[in-house]
């Protein structure tokens, strides 16, 4: 990834809402005395009923599972029922889009089954519900704050990395991102959110065995990053990986192995409409430095053929020369005693997941033993002439291949990794 209010409604009513597939909202209900007032929806929750979201959501029968959400929602009468429905329906929420991307189950409509935009804006409508649902026994702000929390978390993948059965067995660990950019281009899908739908929970057959993959995505939010949602969603397991990747979808044409990460952001908006212009704001223990590096097998994978696109080790960077004033580009990395101003992934949230990724793997001493780092995809792109349309089969037929070639690329890491350990 590079940087190349309504009013409250009680669910069921919402619910009905995205059902019919209606593009304004309902009349508000009163709120319940004491309950504290339901903050406004964010500007993400706004673009939902557009046409485009409203489409998507038809077209894959991803309306359906947040509809039913706003009636469990609705019936229940204590926060601890409200909570249990958010983690149940927010973990069905993700298994339901890996199933679809990877065949199992009804298509539920018409839009491929590849495609990662349902999950996107079917969670939007479920953080909606939430965000303004006023139920009678009463919620405090702290209460519906971990109610979100719950939903993003369990409908992300994140509360759902699980350790491979057999000694034998590999694992890998796969992340990806949200669609970004939507105010320029509604329709976007993000190539990386479909890799970690199409791979999370399969198995990798490589010349040394099986391989595991346990893929989670994460939001296009500086917040999010800031109150430490990739370390919290890594920490337990990292140690227990053979090797991961942080994806994002990067330049047109071509994938990047990455090569350093820099403690920089560099002020793009997020899909809040949120803008960060400061060092990268990560917690302790120990110190965070201005760059770390991939431990990916960098030049095995970009040796091999792993699909249409060119792969390239990306060495370049910006940086404030120790005792300069001016940001300098430098096409192999950075200089000691340098400033980053940003990491061969950029300055926006790819090159921060990788940054926080790869200082956490350091952390926890694993940088000799844990191969890691990011790759970014190539951008997907809409068929010539298409301006409008959701869908169009060179889109389509791009995102899979640029799955495809994901796929691929962590094979070849897998077993160059194991052949330099033997």
């Amino acid at each position: 990834m590079t940087a190349l209010s309504f009013p409250c409604v009680r669910a069921g009513v919402l619910g009905l809402v995205l059902a019919a597939g209606l593009t304004a909202p309902v009349p508000a209900a009163a709120a319940s005395p004491g309950a504290a007032a339901a903050p406004s929806p964010t500007v993400e929750e706004r673009r939902l009923y557009r046409a485009v979201p409203q489409e998507i959501l038809r077209r894959s029968g991803f309306g359906r599972p947040a509809a039913a959400f706003a009636r469990s929602l609705d019936r229940a009468r204590s926060y601890a029922e409200a909570r249990r429905t958010v983690l149940r329906e927010g973990s069905a929420l993700w298994r339901r889009a890996v199933d679809r991307a990877q065949g199992r189950g009804p298509a539920g409509g018409d839009l491929s089954r590849d495609d990662d935009r349902p999950l996107y804006w079917a969670r939007l409508a479920m953080t909606r519900q939430v965000r303004t649902w006023e139920p009678e026994f009463g919620l405090t702000g702290a209460q519906r704050a971990r109610l979100l929390d719950a939903l993003e978390r369990t409908s992300r993948g994140q509360a759902d990395l699980r350790r491979p059965r057999g000694e034998d067995v590999q694992r890998v660990l796969v992340t990806g991102f949200d669609p970004f950019t939507l105010d320029r281009d509604i329709r976007i899908s993000n190539p990386s959110g479909a890799a970690a739908l199409a791979l999370d929970g399969t198995v990798i057959e490589t010349a040394d065995g099986p391989a595991r993959v346990e893929a989670a995505v994460f939001p296009v939010r500086w917040q999010d990053f800031t109150d430490g949602t990739v370390e919290r969603a890594l920490r337990a397991h990292l140690p227990e990986a053979d090797l991961f990747a942080t994806v994002s979808q990067g330049r047109a044409g071509r994938f990047d192995i990455e090569r350093t990460n820099g403690a920089w952001r560099g002020g793009f908006p997020d899909n809040d409409g949120v803008a960060r212009t400061e060092t990268v704001p990560v917690a302790g223990p120990g110190p965070a430095p201005q760059w770390t590096t991939t431990t990916l097998p960098y030049r095995e994978i970009t040796a091999a053929d792993t699909g249409p696109f060119p792969v390239y080790d990306n060495t370049a960077v910006t940086e404030i020369p120790a005792g300069g004033g001016e940001p300098v580009v430098r096409p192999d990395g950075p200089t000691p005693g340098s400033t980053a101003r940003a990491g061969g992934g950029g300055d926006y949230l790819s090159n921060e997941i990788a940054y926080r990724a790869t200082l956490l793997r350091d952390r926890l001493g694993l940088r000799r033993t844990l191969p890691g780092g990011h790759v970014h995809t190539p951008v997907l792109q809409f068929g010539a002439g298409n301006t409008s349309e959701v869908t169009d089969p060179e889109f389509v037929r791009n995102r899979l291949a640029i799955v495809a070639q994901v796929r691929a690329i962590v094979t070849v890491a897998l077993e160059a990794t194991r052949r330099a350990r033997d």
